[in-house]
């Protein structure tokens, strides 16, 4: 199967579903229809797009995440597939039941493969690590010393060359990228929990009462450098504030359609965030003490 992110953004666009399939009508254009079990996120940004409830639903059905997009194109809301697993209602009581340790053993090893990526994003982009594997094996169960605090700190002086750079979701900087990419990397984690049977909402570390997709921002936080070097590689050519344009925003995808290594394998990053969901599922259930995670 393949999953593609179709991002609607610069025309107006009618949307239709027939035949299993997502019909697309632009003005100039002949009708393109997509199958619908090939569609992994679909972003609707353009103030004059039009679809059907047929639309939604048969999106849903497929496993599709339907994303709707501000004024600025960044996504603000989520059309999530209810019935993403035949023993759902199982889970999500295994899922609410796990234990503490438990819990903290799990986001030690999403801290550990975080800093580990975010090692390896520095040594592509600066050719050292600045002491991140370093501090990657140190994490220990829970993180209470709060090492992912610190190598983010070293991580974001670093990516970019700008010593001075912070990460704030509001600046008008690089951070609408890195908010774009998030923000469909969140979508894309969405659908692989609802997949395994799991609530996104019931995080293991994440926890803000007013966060909907806790778990997700969980599962996701290994996959974040993926985002961070594709932005870092476009500031590098067109500089800190850099328009979110058709080009940036399609480059951007293209980074998360690419490959990632788990268990000696290369695997898209669609399967390798099904089989870090699944494995999750399997913990919550008691099979399994390890998530399968991205070697980077």
């Amino acid at each position: 199967m393949t999953d593609r992110i179709l991002d609607f953004s610069e025309n107006a666009t009618e949307l239709h579903f027939q035949n299993s399939c997502l019909v697309i009508s632009q003005e100039g254009q002949p009708p393109v229809a997509i199958p619908a079990s090939d569609i992994g996120v679909v972003l609707a940004s353009h103030p004059q797009i039009r679809y059907s409830q047929a639309v939604l639903a048969g999106l849903a059905t497929a496993g599709a995440i339907f994303v709707a997009c501000d004024q600025k194109h960044l996504p603000i809301g989520m059309l999530l597939p209810l019935n993403g697993n035949s023993v759902q209602a199982e889970r999500f009581c295994q899922q609410a039941e796990v234990a503490l340790p438990v819990k903290k053993r799990i986001w030690r090893q999403i801290v550990r493969s975080k800093i580990s990526a975010q090692a390896a994003t520095l040594r592509r982009m600066r050719g050292e690590d600045f002491g991140l594997h370093l501090l990657a094996a140190k994490v220990r169960s829970g993180d209470p010393e709060n090492i992912e605090a610190h190598a983010a700190r070293r991580y974001w002086a670093e990516i970019f060359g700008v010593g001075d750079f912070r990460r704030q979701r509001d600046a008008e900087d690089v951070n609408r990228q890195l908010n774009y990419g998030y923000a469909v990397l969140r979508a894309i984690a969405c659908r692989a929990i609802c997949s395994a049977g799991l609530h996104p909402g019931l995080g293991f570390h994440h926890h803000n009462r007013y966060d909907p997709f806790c778990l997700a921002d969980d599962v996701m936080e290994p996959f974040r450098p993926i985002i961070d070097e594709a932005v870092a590689r476009l500031a590098k050519e067109r500089g800190m504030l850099m328009p979110m344009d058709k080009e940036v925003k399609g480059l951007l995808l293209g980074a998360l359609t690419g490959r990632v290594r788990v268990n000696e394998e290369e695997r898209t990053l669609f399967d390798a965030l099904s089989r870090c969901s699944a494995s999750l599922a399997k913990i919550c259930a008691g099979e399994a003490d390890c998530l399968e995670l991205p070697v980077f």
